[in-house]
């Protein structure tokens, strides 16, 4: 069945190319270096708190649009889940998260590649409780068996003082 909006996307795909033309290629996926600086978190993973055996979540990270975006899909085994977006902007070469969670709102990282792993930092509304606003700094890094840490420290005094407030482990997800 040809519809009236098929027919008006190929009349302007016809119109934007000269006879005979062939169509325009397909921009250049992302790949250069700094679009590959987070590719060490790319993966299946069971995550752990630092130190311990007892498994907190499943997350899964994929690069996705052309390689120009790389995204978590977090699934703890108790409360909600969540999601995050991460994109190197070209222009500053600075990695921009979008962490949208379960429990609503989102919070938005900043950062760049740093001594082999990756720091983002952003303001997140109410993360030392109801009313408690604070910073959060995440470094992410690859470790040398193939894990990867996720350290992230909080700041409710602008950044003057930072405590940990997670310390997480990605291990490959293994068979089952």
């Amino acid at each position: 069945m040809f519809t009236p909006l098929i027919a008006s996307l190929l009349f302007a795909q016809q119109a934007a190319s000269p006879a005979g033309a062939p169509a325009a290629a397909p921009p250049p996926p992302c790949a250069s270096e700094a679009h590959s600086e987070f590719d060490f978190w790319v993966g299946e993973w069971e995550v752990f708190p630092n130190g311990s055996d007892t498994k907190v979540a499943n997350s899964s990270i994929a690069r996705m649009h052309n390689g120009c975006a790389v995204r978590e899909h977090w699934q703890p085994l108790r409360g909600g889940g969540g999601s995050s977006l991460n994109s190197l902007d070209p222009v500053t070469g600075r990695w921009h998260q979008t962490w949208v969670g379960s429990g609503g709102g989102r919070v938005e990282f900043v950062g760049a590649a740093v001594a082999g792993g990756i720091v983002l930092q952003g303001f997140w509304p109410n993360i030392g409780g109801p009313g408690k606003d604070g910073l959060v700094r995440m470094t992410y890094k690859p470790n040398p068996d193939g894990s990867v840490r996720q350290h992230g420290e909080a700041s409710f005094d602008e950044g003057l003082t930072w405590a940990t407030s997670f310390d997480l482990i990605y291990r490959p997800r293994t068979a089952q």
